[in-house]
């Protein structure tokens, strides 16, 4: 995901489905050779670059010694996390949860199904057609990792329900949902000491951040955590 750069000299945006949700509108369009996904008016991620979407799986992988973790992508998007996830074979159980069940059919029968890169009809993958924060509060799952990568990160959410996933309960939920021992990785458009140390409240050790440059304005960084052992 990434926050949109200016539009100035790009093509006009065309509509490609648009669609009513228990969330409000969502709808994508596509742009030159790229997709964008449009909540409720507002931009949340193209196809353009995946970097960061890439960083936050395999910084994950990387703070695990599990020879068959499982990983739990919250959300599906433009599919750059999970399409990098279902490519390496270290990975056991890789489940996705995606609320906007538009956003799933553009990847099962749709134009996004591209960059999820045959994805979902892999066995290890799970799609969860659920809201991530009511998932992590209720279900009694356990994963090695989660990679969250849902509104703009903790600086900036576009819809307000999200804004408690990143706060106290969302992140004891986070916890709640993780083996001792695992890793808990948020995507965010832009660096946030504040999370970090929200993080640290929470329970949470060796907070760090890794940042990925953009082509304009400040770098997208993932955030990182281990939940006690």
């Amino acid at each position: 995901m990434s926050v949109l750069p200016s539009r100035q000299g790009l093509p006009e945006a065309e509509v490609i489905d648009r669609r009513e949700g228990p969330y409000g509108e969502v709808a994508l369009r596509r742009r030159g050779g790229h997709y964008e996904i449009i909540a409720n008016g507002c931009f949340l991620m193209d196809t353009a670059d995946g970097r960061s979407e890439r960083l936050l799986v395999q910084a994950a992988l990387d703070g695990l010694a599990e020879p068959r973790p499982s990983v739990l992508i919250g959300g599906l998007g433009v599919g750059f996390s999970l399409a990098y996830a279902a490519a390496e074979p270290r990975w056991g159980r890789i489940a996705v949860a995606e609320r906007e069940a538009a956003i799933i059919d553009w990847h099962r029968t749709g134009p996004l199904g591209a960059f999820s890169a045959g994805a979902l009809d892999d066995p290890r993958v799970e799609v969860l057609h659920t809201d991530l924060v009511r998932y992590l509060a209720e279900s009694a799952d356990r994963y090695d990792a989660l990679c969250l990568d849902i509104d703009n990160g903790p600086g900036w959410t576009v819809g307000e329900e999200n804004d408690s996933l990143y706060g106290p309960a969302g992140l004891a939920d986070a916890a709640a949902r993780l083996r001792p021992g695992g890793i808990l990785a948020v995507w965010s458009a832009q660096p946030s000491s504040a999370f970090e140390q929200a993080l640290r409240d929470a329970g949470f050790t060796d907070v760090r951040t890794e940042e990925i440059a953009v082509e304009r304005g400040v770098p997208d960084v993932v955030h990182l955590a281990r939940r006690a052992a």
